[in-house]
């Protein structure tokens, strides 16, 4: 598999730390609100990176971080009257709620920062020891001048920063460019105990130790949006390289912006939806369907159209699903009839096609196209005169693939018995040429909810 690492600017083969294992750290939520289908695109995204590295046989550690102490979490409990622990325990909830909906599955661990105090208070340490590290105003900055390699992530330069949009504004700073490590404490303020006072951690530092503690001093892959490269992420690499002295990640992955008449969504912005809003108009599959259509790394636009266009497609999906679980049914046949080879093979080119958009840089879009061209034979090439075993073998690969993209995730609905004994008295009658009668139980089905379909196989109730 090849992947595209932000620190290279290239893509490159990826051969992970220990054989037959990945570990995955994706940056998580800030638990002050309900998440924006922005930020619903690296859940969803790395998801499947996940799943896939598992399809290839992978045993994978995915830590997705809870950011539960910072400014907006403070602002947001005084403004409620709650705890700032009260506030994330509440959005966590919501989160999990809104993203198991998404498909998303839950991380192998889910670390909060605030579970971490005493691992970042190590890591200041150490940064204190190799010479990064001051005290200034009460507070605990990172001297960026000391360490070489600050900016080989963003490409920024650490003699064109400036106290600007993106970077922290402190009077007591020695340069611009330098970021907080540890806050000194504020009344009214969570803070704990530690070697410079009371206080708690800047941002940045959480994820440096709450990757370190999971996933070691060196992590396969580490993933998020491209708006976490700078500052945050290469924040990260410079605390955790200047406190152990190695690479900190092998491979890093971001995904683009999603956009609103192209600006980029943001809550800043006012510009959002919540995927709790969307997840009242729109099936939460849609969603996570249309969050794949577009190559990670590119813009995706939002827009309803698109939804709407999506949930035809993902209706396309369902369909071929059932028209298969329908002659699964009926079928017979444990051997390939004649001719049918030929089908097999080109089910088999689509799964390569399929491998091959994965492997190359997770391009989903180009693995949905291998998809559709999948439901294209299904629904050309299988009939009543199919075999058992090629229906069988087209619905199985069918699965696997949407198994690895988080698709058709809804079971196929047993029919009620009530709706079971019409359907078959239908059949009787059809085949008795009773054509009054065949009509008459058709409405009754249909009046309890159900469409029905007279297909040269049979009739399918859905």
């Amino acid at each position: 598999m090849q992947i595209f690492n932000t620190m290279s600017r290239r893509k490159e083969n990826f051969v992970p730390i220990q054989e037959g294992k990945v570990g995955i750290y994706a940056c998580g939520p800030t638990v002050y609100n309900y998440f924006h289908i922005g930020n619903a695109r690296p859940f969803v995204v790395f998801d499947v990176l996940r799943r896939y590295f598992e399809y290839k046989g992978y045993e994978v550690k995915f830590v997705q971080n809870f950011t539960d102490i910072d400014d907006k979490m403070i602002n947001r409990a005084n403004d409620e009257g709650v705890t700032v622990k009260e506030l994330g325990d509440r959005f966590i909830d919501e989160y999990f709620k809104d993203a198991g909906a998404l498909g998303v599955r839950e991380a192998s661990v889910h670390p909060r920062a605030t579970e971490h105090i005493d691992a970042i208070i190590k890591i200041v340490e150490l940064l204190f020891k190799n010479g990064h590290a001051y005290e200034a105003g009460g507070d605990v900055y990172y001297d960026t001048t000391t360490f070489s390699g600050y900016g080989k992530l963003s490409g920024q330069n650490t003699r064109d920063l400036n106290s600007g949009a993106r970077i922290e504004v402190g009077m007591d700073k020695k340069h611009p460019a330098d970021f907080v490590l540890w806050k000194g404490a504020k009344p009214g303020e969570p803070s704990w105990d530690s070697p410079w006072g009371k206080g708690r951690p800047g941002w940045h530092i959480e994820c440096s130790a709450m990757s370190t503690v999971h996933l070691g001093e060196t992590v396969d892959i580490h993933c998020g949006g491209q708006d976490l490269i700078f500052p945050h992420h290469e924040n990260e690499v410079a605390q955790s390289e200047g406190a152990f002295g190695k690479p900190f990640v092998n491979y890093w992955m971001h995904n683009g912006f999603l956009n609103i008449d192209d600006e980029k969504m943001s809550k800043s912005a006012g510009n959002f939806f919540t995927v709790r809003d969307i997840l009242k108009k729109y099936n939460a599959e849609t969603v996570r369907m249309f969050l794949l259509s577009a190559h990670y790394r590119n813009p995706l636009n939002f827009s309803e159209d698109i939804l709407k266009q999506t949930e035809a497609s993902l209706q396309r999906l369902y369909t071929a699903r059932d028209k298969a679980l329908f002659l699964l049914d009926k079928a017979s046949g444990e051997t390939y009839k004649d001719g049918e080879e030929a089908i097999v093979k080109a089910i088999d080119e689509t799964l390569t096609k399929f491998e091959n958009a994965m492997d190359d840089d997770l391009n989903t879009a180009e693995g949905m196209g291998a998809l559709f061209e999948l439901v294209y034979i299904m629904n050309t090439e299988l009939s009543g005169e199919s075999s058992k075993k090629l229906v069988d073998y087209a619905l199985s690969t069918l699965t696997k693939i949407c198994d690895v993209l988080g698709l058709l995730m809804k079971d196929a609905e047993e029919l009620p018995e009530e709706v079971q004994k019409l359907a078959k008295e239908r059949e009787i009658a059809r085949k008795e040429k009773n054509w009054a009668l065949s009509d008459e139980l058709r409405d009754k089905i249909i009046a309890m909810g159900y469409t029905v379909e007279d297909t040269p196989e049979g009739q399918k109730i859905s």
